[in-house]
């Protein structure tokens, strides 16, 4: 159901690790179907030093407004522009052109406790 490469946290966020130790961070088809038509997302700016869990996104939709956490310490070294006139790319492919941002870690080791796929699903199916 999500998929095997990504990590996961529990406030419902994903991480694919890249080349190096940029990350690319996004939500969950979980959180998207919970939140329903996205229809504006707040971005962090490119440069912008986060904590783990700091709150750096945020995502609306018809429903309600979700606030996206960093998995971890870094630098924001991209966002996901196409949101800015496509927010609901974010409900078609959450793990695919709904990304939110990437993130150049300052401390790899945060990501250890990351759920692999089975454990997420766990926690979401309970």
């Amino acid at each position: 159901m999500f998929p095997e490469d990504l990590k996961y946290t529990d406030k419902h966020e994903w991480v694919r690790l890249g080349n190096g130790d940029t990350v690319r961070v996004g939500i969950t088809s979980y959180a998207a179907d919970a939140l329903g038509d996205v229809v504006y997302v707040s971005l962090p700016q490119v440069g912008e030093e986060v904590a783990q869990d700091d709150a750096c996104a945020e995502v609306e939709s018809t429903k309600s407004v979700s606030d996206v956490y960093s998995p971890a310490s870094g630098v924001i070294t991209s966002v996901n522009e196409l949101l800015n006139s496509a927010p609901e790319t974010i409900n078609a492919d959450p793990y695919g052109d709904g990304w939110l941002f990437e993130l150049e870690l300052s401390d790899p080791t945060e990501l250890d406790d990351a759920l692999e796929a089975d454990a997420y699903e766990s926690l979401v199916s309970e």
